[in-house]
């Protein structure tokens, strides 16, 4: 609590962002020799462990109107603004999306919304078919890997990704430099790899990607199930501008409405767009950095504390604040160990490289250590870390009380502690939903979210089960994955005292601490049970709906549910009691996570395992929950969705059977 420092994160956030550090480049491995180096000052055993992954960078990206003829528009335009020290860089790389395929197309456009599936539903409705056409979508509601996704599954001939005003630039306020928010030339980089089907290297799917593999023993790229096939392109809303305002055909739905000055329309045409890609796909070097304290009494349980190191461009709040707070929580560790102090269980810090292309390091890391991570305790990450005063948190359910404890114990920068902040964000947002003034009744305690995917707990927890948080703590900002996601930004919009990032750095470092110290590991599998069940009674809905009321049964499952419940509170009642030899209880309630895994992972994508949490086939970060069961419901699969919930059933009986063990 007492060794973070601010002062020290501003330092660390400078140099690691005083130079573009896209994976794989010079200016990368750089970032990851400057953490090694902290690593080791404070304490930590640190080694920088390499893997050769497949991806791609830009050499020509072009988007040209061609028709009408007095319609002029070439881009995308470089991104500027009156007034920025990072902008002019030569090092910063051309707004593009990674993995897309190179191509050359040129058709008419289509306007089509966020590119969900509703949303090409609604335009086949309106007599509008988008095969053959250029899709022009906006940022938001969804992964962009899901839009290129849904276009390549509609027979789209390109995607065209723009940023508009109303979801992230001056309508939400003032513009960067003046505001937070969005410029106009400011462009979203970003994957569009399909991580719903499995992320990592595209090449070695549940496999390390280690150097020494060689290349006959990986999957051609072509046939990698989670390469996209539609040429995809990101634009400012400067330049989608004279595209959109120039489509004709029938005006959007009003809820597409964006904020740009004019009515937009979906088309087809007569605006018609080339677009020109040329990727350099090859294999490159990516660094993680690992740092470790060996545990005393049981080394082998592992509790992994992450964050990414890589970015799209500067990458001052995605990913490096968070770096900079888990340097700060290891330099915590670090002052502990020079006290004399070990913990119970070995620490480990890791600094993921390549998670913009696609959770690239960590998936390797953790495919590689698979046997060894069935022991390990629990997995924290952290992305954009810190960069405003609004925290947040995401859990399986067994951990959500842990979190709730950590932060009653944290200083608030606003005054009491963190869990108090948190409560009165969540009071605030609950009178906004329902639209009213006065004072609703208080929650019983703040939310913790439900883990999708985008970040890298994914391969610890859907792939491995092991037992994951996520934390964060945000604030206004609109120029994610842009070159102006800089040092600059954040002094002056995001934590310009840095008091933010030891606040993070504090809860943090909190978890590890408590979780490597724990004589009885704290997870609570009453409220998982009870969850699952919330969940169940979600799905029984959407089946009802779907098929008609009664045809889906799901009362296994909510059986299953309560018979976890009803074994996780006696557990409860066995950890207060804190045995005398603890290891087998800690073995057990280790295991319990693992039971919820699918030996046959999920239907057609097999690398997700879990059968309570997956990222949406259809939405990409946000979670699906009971992912079997909902997927199947999605797709009109009354059979599909029986069988899954036979699936699903049978996991929570085995995980009730391993707590109801312990009486």
């Amino acid at each position: 609590m007492a060794v973070p420092d601010p002062k020290r994160a501003e330092q660390h956030l400078r140099i690691l962002t005083q130079a573009p550090h896209v994976a794989g480049t010079p200016e990368d491995l750089k970032t990851a020799e400057y953490v090694a180096e902290q690593f080791r000052k404070a304490g930590l055993e640190t080694e920088i462990v390499e893997y050769k992954v497949w991806f791609n960078l830009p050499k020509e990206v072009s988007v040209t109107i061609t028709a009408p003829p007095a319609i002029k528009m070439s881009g995308p335009s470089r991104e500027r603004v009156i007034s920025d020290p990072y902008q002019d860089d030569p090092r910063v790389i051309m707004p593009f999306n990674g993995f897309s395929p190179s191509g050359d197309v040129e058709a008419e456009v289509v306007y089509a919304n966020y590119g969900a599936p509703a949303d090409i539903a609604e335009l086949r409705r309106m007599g509008i078919d988008v095969k053959g056409k250029i899709l022009l979508v906006r940022y938001g509601k969804n992964f962009r890997g899901v839009k290129s996704y849904v276009a390549e599954q509609a027979g789209a001939a390109g995607v065209i990704i723009y940023s508009d005003p109303i979801d992230d630039g001056w309508f939400k306020g003032d513009k960067y430099p003046d505001g937070p928010w969005r410029p106009d030339t400011g462009v979203q980089r970003g994957s569009v790899q399909y991580i719903f089907k499995y992320p990592g290297d595209p090449t070695t799917p549940g496999v390390a990607s280690l150097k020494s593999l060689p290349d006959s023993q990986r999957l051609k790229p072509e046939k990698a199930a989670n390469m996209p096939r539609v040429p995809t392109t990101p634009l400012s809303y400067a330049d989608a501008r004279p595209i959109l305002e120039n489509l004709r055909g029938p005006q959007s739905p009003r809820e597409w409405q964006g904020a740009l000055p004019f009515t937009y329309h979906v088309g087809p045409g007569p605006v018609r767009v080339r677009i020109r890609l040329q990727s350099q796909y090859g294999y490159h070097t990516i660094w993680n950095v690992i740092g470790r304290v060996r545990g005393s009494d049981w080394p082998d349980e592992w509790v992994v504390a992450g964050n990414h190191r890589d970015a799209w461009t500067y990458g001052a709040v995605d990913p490096n604040s968070g770096t900079s707070l888990m340097l700060e929580a290891a330099f915590g560790i670090g002052e502990l160990l020079k006290a004399g102090w070990k913990p119970k269980r070995t620490i480990v810090f890791a600094s993921w490289d390549a998670e913009e292309q696609g959770l690239i390091g960590s998936t390797e890391w953790a495919e590689q250590h698979a046997q060894e991570l069935a022991n390990a305790a629990a997995y924290f990450n952290t992305d954009s870390g810190a960069f405003g005063p609004n925290f947040s948190a995401s859990s399986v359910p067994s951990l959500r009380r842990f979190i709730r404890e950590i932060t009653r114990t944290v200083p608030s920068p606003a005054g009491g502690s963190v869990y108090d902040a948190w409560m009165d964000d969540g009071k605030k947002e609950a009178q906004a939903t329902a639209g009213v003034i006065t004072q609703q009744p208080p929650a019983t305690s703040p939310h913790v979210g439900d883990l999708g995917s985008g970040s890298d707990y994914t391969p610890f927890l859907q792939h491995l089960g092991v037992p994951s948080t996520d934390v964060s703590s945000s604030g206004s900002y609109g120029v994610y994955h842009s070159v102006f996601d800089n040092f600059a930004w954040f002094k002056k919009f995001g934590d310009p005292d840095f008091r933010y990032v030891q606040q993070m750095a504090r809860v943090f470092g909190l978890q590890v601490l408590r979780m490597a110290s724990a004589d009885v590991l704290p997870f609570d599998y009453e409220q998982y049970g009870n969850d699952v069940l919330r969940y169940a009674h979600e799905a029984q809905k959407n089946g009802n709906s779907r098929f008609g009321p009664g045809r889906l049964d799901l009362s296994a499952v909510r059986y299953a549910a309560r018979r976890l419940a009803a074994a996780g509170a006696s557990a409860l009642k066995v950890q207060a009691e804190l045995p005398r030899d603890p290891q087998l209880l800690n073995c057990t309630l280790r295991q319990v996570e693992r039971e919820l895994l699918l030996k046959a992972g999920l239907p057609g994508r097999p690398w997700y395992k879990h059968s309570v949490y997956a990222p949406g086939e259809y939405t990409g970060y946000a979670a699906v929950t009971l992912p079997g069961v909902n997927g199947a419901i999605d797709k009109g699969d009354l059979s599909g969705a029986q069988d899954q919930a036979a699936e699903l059933a049978a996991a929570l009986i085995r995980a009730a059977h391993k707590l109801e063990a312990l009486k």
